[in-house]
C-alpha cells in the first residue's frame, strides 16, 4: 500500500506532490460521454472541460495511478474502463508536474488506486494545452482527442 497522503483536521487531502508518484509514471483520466462534444466539422472529440478541476475545497482533476494499480495485480486498462467510464487518456506525472501541477494520491472508499492533479485553473488555455498532452490509455472508436 502507499504512503498515506497528508490530511487536513476535516480529514480531506491536501494537495501534493506525492513521492510515490515517480515522473515517469502514466496517470489516467477516464473520459464518460458527458465528456464527448460534436465539432464544427460534425465530428466527435473529447472536450477540453474534460480537463477541469471538480469543484469545492482542495478540487483538482480526478485520476487513477497506473502503477499503484498494477502494484495490486490488476489489469489497469480493465480497471478504468467501465460501462460509464468507457475511454481514458493518460499523461506522465512529469509532463503534468512540468506545467506547474501537483500530482498525489487521494484514496477513495471505492478506489484506492485514486490521485488528484491539482492546481489547475480551469482556463480554456490550460484545458487546450493538457488536451494537446494527453495521449489515448483506452480510446473511444470514432472520437477525436486532439482540440479543434
Amino acid at each position: 500500500m502507499p504512503q498515506q497522503p497528508p490530511r487536513d483536521a476535516n480529514g480531506a487531502v491536501i494537495p501534493h506532490d506525492h513521492p510515490e508518484i515517480l515522473a515517469e509514471h502514466t496517470v489516467i483520466r477516464r473520459i464518460s460521454e458527458k465528456q464527448i462534444v460534436l465539432d464544427g466539422k460534425g465530428q466527435r472529440r473529447i472536450s477540453s472541460l474534460a480537463f477541469n478541476p471538480s469543484t469545492g475545497p482542495n478540487g483538482g482533476m480526478s485520476v487513477d495511478l497506473e502503477a499503484f494499480i498494477i502494484a495490486q495485480r490488476r489489469d489497469p486498462h480493465a480497471f478504468v474502463t467501465t460501462p460509464v467510464w468507457m475511454g481514458s487518456v493518460c499523461f506522465t506525472a512529469g509532463a503534468l508536474r512540468a506545467e506547474r501541477l501537483q500530482v498525489g494520491y487521494d484514496p477513495l472508499p471505492d478506489n484506492d488506486c485514486h490521485g488528484e492533479v491539482w492546481g489547475l485553473t480551469g482556463k480554456r488555455a490550460q484545458r487546450r494545452r493538457l488536451q494537446s498532452m494527453a495521449a489515448w490509455y483506452v480510446q473511444i472508436e470514432g472520437v477525436l482527442l486532439e482540440p479543434d
